[in-house]
């Protein structure tokens, strides 16, 4: 049989119990003074990470909204351009094409009118060679069959009734 242990052994024994029980205290308090806080801190700082996270979510979602709001109405007006565009050139289309009619009515007469200055002019000119001729023909023919004084009657005939005032008396 084992002889029992000694004070010494058993205080041996119960030091090492101690010490242990000591170490873990030591460890416990060492956990909680140090471990603990920066876990502690970590975690604060991860939830503020999030709650930003979270707010520049929000902010951002409503900067969306706006900017969808922003376009939509940049298509209508974008739109609304496009429609007076259309209005306008067709306006100006119209206007373009009434002034373009109008020109060309004006040209259209002014051409009728000097078409009949020129049908006049050109009239005079041709009873004028007409006439020319006839004299001409005339002469040559009375000469050989009128004398001098029966001429004389006859162009002055002729004068009288080209002027409008008749056959006049012989003179």
């Amino acid at each position: 049989m084992e002889a029992a242990p000694t004070f010494y052994e058993q205080l041996a024994q119960w030091s090492e119990i101690v010490g242990g029980f000591a170490f873990v205290g030591v460890a416990i308090l060492l956990f909680l003074k140090y471990v603990l806080p920066a876990v502690q801190a970590a975690q604060s700082a991860s939830n503020a990470d999030l709650v930003n996270a979270e707010a520049r979510r929000e902010t951002l979602k409503g900067e969306a909204v706006k900017a969808r709001a922003e376009l939509e109405a940049a298509d209508r007006d974008a739109q609304s351009i496009k429609e007076r565009a259309a209005a306008d050139a067709v306006r100006e289309r119209d206007h373009l094409l009434a002034q373009a009619k109008d020109d060309g009515e004006l040209a259209v007469a002014n051409a009728r009118n000097e078409l009949g200055r020129a049908r006049l002019a050109a009239q005079a000119t041709l009873r004028a060679e007409f006439i020319e001729q006839a004299l001409k023909l005339a002469r040559a023919k009375a000469n050989s069959r009128i004398d001098a004084a029966t001429n004389a009657r006859l162009v002055r005939t002729t004068v009288q009734t080209l002027l409008g005032e008749g056959a006049g008396s012989p003179a």
